[in-house]
């Protein structure tokens, strides 16, 4: 499997997430696919790196690798709909 490197998000399709390795831990957005979009539906952050941006540099990978592969998404986690209405030029690649 592709390990990350400096701190990169990266996707695991076997597992159907991304993940973020961080100082032992490891956060995670999972999704399911429909209709070839990607429905992002939870996002998890150890409770040890709570507080430290990790869920936001952890989403912005995301989104960063799905704008890159040309695909959407459609969000349905309340940690990504949060980080999104800040972020609303990700606009191209959300879905519904």
């Amino acid at each position: 499997m592709n390990q990350p490197e400096n701190n990169a998000v990266v996707e695991r399709p076997d597992q159907h997430r991304f993940e973020l390795a961080v100082d032992g831990g490891t956060a995670t957005v999972y999704y399911r696919l429909e209709d070839g979009r990607l429905v992002l539906t939870h996002t998890e952050v150890p409770q040890e790196l709570s507080g430290r941006g990790v869920g936001s540099r952890l989403v912005t990978g995301v989104f960063d690798l799905v704008r890159a592969s040309h695909r959407k998404v459609v969000i349905r986690c309340p940690f990504v709909a949060a980080w999104y209405a800040r972020h609303l030029d990700y606009g191209d690649i959300v879905d519904g």
